[in-house]
């Protein structure tokens, strides 16, 4: 059994958890008079009921609060509030954590299969700014995925800022990649039906992974993802766009925060712009695997995301986009609360078995 998965929650924590999950049953009756009085964004997208209810719900809740000064600190505060939210999953076929040999030292990783068959494996990278974030907040994300795509998942456990800066991050995402491309014939599956994946932060990574494994100095491949789901990435750590200053503060992802992150992962502003850092400014973007790329409509990161999508079509990259007006960033976290999030990363599973078919 995997080591993956968030410990026990205090009492004071479950009861809490109770009450967000109590928020994603309220029927949509009641919420419907919402939508029509939730806040809007300039594109006129009206923020999703439920996930303005859990914002209020969080405000209350300092254990929600998971950015914090202190990366000790908003490591835990991610692990419980991951855990508030997350679902319920019967016995995997596979659930097993491994140790990955990287440039720095072991990298944590664990692996899922939730059924006897799998056509193929995501390297999954998890969100978190590059300084907070782990397979134990990212559980339910790995688990949602092997099930819904019939997928083997390897999740991984990268060294984190500010401890370890740029390139760490990377160094480890590369190393996990060799990794899966040595074992996948030890695993039954075929070594060309190996994608990336990751949300935010985790995005970039698997970005990353995907334009340096085709010519990359670092990190070269024989072998190259066959598709990259990236989920609302950060892909331009030395950009500015309309939604930073649109969604500068409020209860969600902030400018404060993203910019707390940068620094912590790049503090030489100068090294911001390497396409190792954001993979937007590559000089070339074309040979890379399809794409699937989800983005939020109250998202600081939206637009670049947007942006990445336009660069990789521009360059004969085939590309699907899940826009999803109604959503912050972070949603895939809130799967088991609202139906919006659900459908989407059922949408963006798809699109993975799809491509690994």
């Amino acid at each position: 059994m995997s080591q993956s998965t968030n410990p026990p929650l205090p009492l004071a924590v479950r009861a809490q958890r109770a009450l967000l999950r109590g928020v994603g049953k309220i029927p949509a009756p009641v919420t419907a008079p919402l939508r029509r009085i939730g806040t809007k964004n300039s594109a006129g997208d009206r923020i999703d009921p439920l996930v303005a209810v859990v914002g209020l719900a969080a405000a209350t809740v300092p254990a929600l609060d998971m950015y914090d000064e202190d990366p000790a600190v908003a490591r835990r505060k991610l692990d419980m509030a991951t855990a508030m939210t997350a679902p319920a999953f019967p016995p995997f076929e596979v659930d097993e954590d491994l140790v990955i040999d990287g440039p720095g030292g072991q990298i944590p990783a664990t692996r899922y299969r939730a059924t006897r068959e799998s056509r193929g494996l995501v390297v999954l990278f998890h969100g978190g700014g590059w300084t907070i974030g782990s397979r134990a907040s990212h559980d339910s994300m790995a688990r949602n995925l092997a099930v819904d795509a019939g997928v083997d998942v390897l999740s991984v456990e990268y060294r984190l800022a500010p401890e370890n800066p740029f390139p760490a991050a990377v160094d480890d995402a590369l190393a996990a990649w060799h990794y899966a491309v040595d074992h996948a014939a030890q695993w039954g599956l075929d070594v060309h039906k190996i994608a990336v994946a990751g949300d935010s932060a985790g995005g970039n990574l698997a970005a990353v992974v995907a334009q340096q494994t085709r010519t990359g100095e670092r990190g070269e491949s024989p072998v190259v993802p066959a598709y990259q789901l990236l989920i609302y990435p950060a892909v331009d750590l030395a950009g500015h766009t309309p939604s930073y200053d649109e969604f500068a503060t409020g209860r969600f992802l902030t400018r404060r925060h993203m910019d707390w992150f940068v620094d912590s992962y790049v503090p030489d502003e100068a090294q911001r712009k390497d396409p190792l850092a954001s993979p937007l400014r590559a000089p070339d973007l074309s040979g890379l695997p399809p794409a699937h790329i989800v983005v939020a409509g109250f998202d600081p990161l939206r637009d670049e995301g947007l942006a990445y999508a336009d660069a990789l079509r521009a360059s004969g990259v085939p590309v699907t986009v899940d826009r999803v007006g109604p959503m912050i960033h972070g949603f895939f976290g809130l799967t088991a609360l609202s139906p919006v999030a659900r459908e989407s990363a059922r949408r963006a599973a798809a699109a993975v078995a799809q491509a690994l078919a």
